[in-house]
């Protein structure tokens, strides 16, 4: 079974306020708008999303699970990042569920505050077990 949360009204709400300040140039805690190709329609398609930098990489988390942009990622292969009118083209990579709990620990310290509940109680004091054992459920992509 492949997890996905569904968002909330609070959470399209949040989304919705995050993506016209990172719209108009204000980033929050590092917020960009994804820009991906739809795997079927082939129109952009977009999205706020946190960036993580961990050790001089890049990567998207997907805290919500196998999502729409998740998919067409996977699928594009490449997106863009936007902040106001920056844009930065990018190619992505997934990665494999053993390289993840370094990278899902780095998000959850950042952003924990807004995307803690997605992660079943688990948190960036979790044991390496605890987070070993989520990472199926969490997509996490490098970034190029």
């Amino acid at each position: 079974m492949t997890r996905y949360i569904e968002p909330t009204r609070m959470d399209h709400l949040f989304n919705r306020t995050v993506a016209g300040l990172t719209r108009i140039g204000i980033s929050i805690w590092g917020s960009r708008i994804l820009y991906v190709r739809g795997r079927s329609s082939g129109e952009w398609r977009t999205t706020p999303v946190n960036v993580l930098t961990l050790n001089g990489s890049r990567y998207l988390v997907a805290p919500r699970g196998v999502t729409q942009w998740v998919r067409n990622l996977r699928v594009a292969g490449n997106g863009e990042l936007h902040v106001g009118r920056r844009i930065e083209t990018f190619t992505a990579s997934e990665l494999s569920d053993d390289e993840k709990p370094a990278i899902l620990r780095a998000y959850l310290k950042r952003w924990g505050w807004e995307v803690g509940r997605f992660f079943e109680g688990v948190d960036a004091s979790a044991s390496e077990e605890q987070v070993q054992a989520i990472a199926p459920d969490f997509p996490v992509f490098r970034i190029n």
